[in-house]
């Protein structure tokens, strides 16, 4: 459910599909009106629908119940039907702590995390969920106290002085390093240490300037293709109740985003 679908999410899901063998298709739809697509997926016994911005927080009125997460997030991406019941959930948080968590522990990590928008949100709150401790840094400082408040965490203006070397994880949760944002890294090169973990979850490039930037000073990157895919193998493994093929759906993702 979107204002302006995309097929990457469609490639993963079909790719998991056919892997498995499981009669499943995966078919993105514009839409304008949020209500008359929630009552229609209840009257076509559509079994799941993805969610993308701006209607993360619109449909969680229309749904029946929502997923205790999702809840505190405050912000549902995925939307499963259950003979007719609606239940909301997001899979954005899972997807960026099992991108970490394939590199690292998170249970007392300390991560300064950078940005306080919808995605950054959803990436507090995993953190948090794994016990991790989190410093939000944002260019609008009341929006980083407010969600820094919400997760337990601190603070900080958005700046180069804000990785500090008590912080051994740095997730990038802004627009910077998009290509058709701004392309450069939202952190300077000579800020970067060989013994930090940085994910960016920008993904489009998959390859962005502060992933280059780590790798070139030695430090360990997650590019933000691995969140998104961990997200997408959340969401099928709730519409099919199997797990997700991660390599088939990876395949088909790095197809996509080339």
């Amino acid at each position: 459910m979107s204002r302006h679908p995309v097929s990457t999410g469609a490639a993963m899901h079909l790719a998991g599909y056919r892997a498995l063998g499981l009669d499943f298709t995966y078919i993105p739809f514009a839409v304008t009106d949020v209500e008359g697509a929630t009552r229609g997926m209840r009257a076509l016994g559509i079994r799941g629908l993805g969610v993308s911005m701006p209607y993360k927080q619109a449909v969680i009125p229309l749904l029946d119940e929502i997923d205790p997460v999702a809840a505190r997030i405050g912000a549902v991406n995925t939307i499963v039907n259950d003979e007719g019941r609606l239940r909301g959930h997001n899979t954005d948080w899972i997807g960026a702590v099992r991108a970490l968590e394939e590199v690292t522990q998170l249970g007392g990590a300390r991560v300064l995390l950078l940005g306080a928008g919808g995605a950054a949100r959803a990436v507090a709150f995993g953190l948090a969920e794994r016990g991790a401790a989190v410093t939000i840094a944002n260019r609008d400082l009341e929006k980083a106290r407010q969600l820094a408040a919400a997760v337990g965490g601190t603070a900080v203006p958005l700046d180069g002085a804000a990785l500090s070397p008590e912080h051994g994880i740095l997730v990038n949760a802004t627009s910077r390093g998009m290509a058709e944002v701004d392309p450069r890294s939202p952190v300077p090169e000579e800020a970067l240490r060989e013994d930090l973990l940085i994910m960016d979850i920008v993904y489009k490039p998959m390859i962005t300037e502060l992933v280059e930037s780590a790798r070139r000073r030695g430090a360990t990157a997650v590019h933000g293709g691995r969140m998104l895919l961990h997200q997408a193998a959340e969401q099928f493994r709730l519409y099919t109740g199997r797990e997700a093929p991660l390599d088939a759906m990876d395949e088909a993702l790095r197809a996509q985003l080339g």
